[in-house]
């Protein structure tokens, strides 16, 4: 696992929904990092999912990395608006995927960091520019390797966030948690 993990704020509601974010932590052991824009979100997030209330009270993922030189916010925007579809009316709209991608991309304090996400558009450019990868499912799947859950628990789990009305790529049974 690289020295830092920036999971966004689908993987973070997805674990909240289930009232399971200590697996999320437990799986990040100390290496979860968030953007401002991700910490924001959460913050909102909060509102419909009280448990991500813990995540920000007892900063696990630490301080939120902010992006405020000019050249890196104008870099962003250009992401957010352009890659990712957000709005001039909507200026939180995908800023989070935005700046972590940014970050990633082009910050070398942050080279070979993970973003864990479920948003397939991001997730798809992600990869194109060489960001490493993760979705809420490879999550449960460390968390199973970890030994910190059965195989069968890990896709009860996961269908438990799809009947929160969560979006994310299911396994077709337990067996595919285990490989």
């Amino acid at each position: 696992m690289p020295d830092a993990v920036f999971p966004d704020n689908t993987v973070l509601c997805n674990f909240a929904a289930v009232d399971r974010l200590d697996l999320l932590e437990g799986w990040l052991r100390g290496r979860g990092r968030w953007t401002e824009a991700v910490a924001h979100e959460a913050q909102r997030s909060a509102d419909h999912l009280p448990a991500l209330v813990d995540v920000v009270r007892r900063g696990w993922l630490g301080e939120a990395v902010v992006v405020d030189l000019p050249k890196a916010v104008a870099a962003v925007e250009h992401l957010r608006r352009d890659v990712f579809g957000g709005t001039i009316d909507r200026p939180l709209q995908h800023l989070g995927e935005a700046q972590t991608c940014y970050l990633l991309q082009q910050n070398q304090a942050w080279a070979g960091a993970w973003w864990v996400s479920d948003d397939h558009d991001s997730l798809d450019y992600a990869r194109f520019v060489g960001i490493t990868t993760r979705e809420t499912i490879d999550i449960v799947c460390g968390v199973f390797a970890d030994g910190d859950l059965t195989a069968s628990a890990g896709l009860e789990l996961m269908r438990d966030m799809a009947n929160a009305g969560r979006a994310l790529r299911l396994p077709r049974s337990s067996s595919d948690l285990t490989s």
